[in-house]
């Protein structure tokens, strides 16, 4: 995957009202229509987040007579997932000795505490 398509992504997934879209098509395909509906947006300005999100790779619109289906492309969501999980693991990593380095001044001060007395 490429920045530019990694960017493309992000800036499609940075917006709520998208996000709904996608959480909707989650649950199956689904028409322009049903998924305006949700909305107090024009079906204008609905079918620009729709375009958006196509642009981006994430849903397809397919074409059965007067039914424009849309569905869900989750290949993009697996590369912003694996993006995002190289950084979850660093993080995972300095927890981990951020937890054992607060265990090791607990078992300090608990010596120390016992010597005191």
């Amino acid at each position: 995957m490429t920045t530019d398509q990694l960017s493309t992504t992000f800036s499609a997934l940075a917006d709520p009202t998208r996000r709904a879209i996608l959480a909707r098509l989650a649950s199956g395909e689904a028409s322009v229509t049903e998924l305006a509906r949700p909305f107090e947006m024009s079906m204008p300005a609905v079918t620009k987040h729709l375009k958006v999100l196509q642009r981006a790779g994430l849903i397809t619109q397919g074409r059965q007579a007067q039914w424009r289906p849309c569905r869900l492309e989750a290949k993009r969501l697996r590369d912003v997932a694996n993006w995002v999980e190289q950084y979850r693991q660093f993080w995972e990593e300095r927890l981990d000795r951020l937890g054992d380095y607060l265990k090791q001044i607990q078992a300090e001060e608990k010596k120390r505490g016992r010597r005191k007395k």
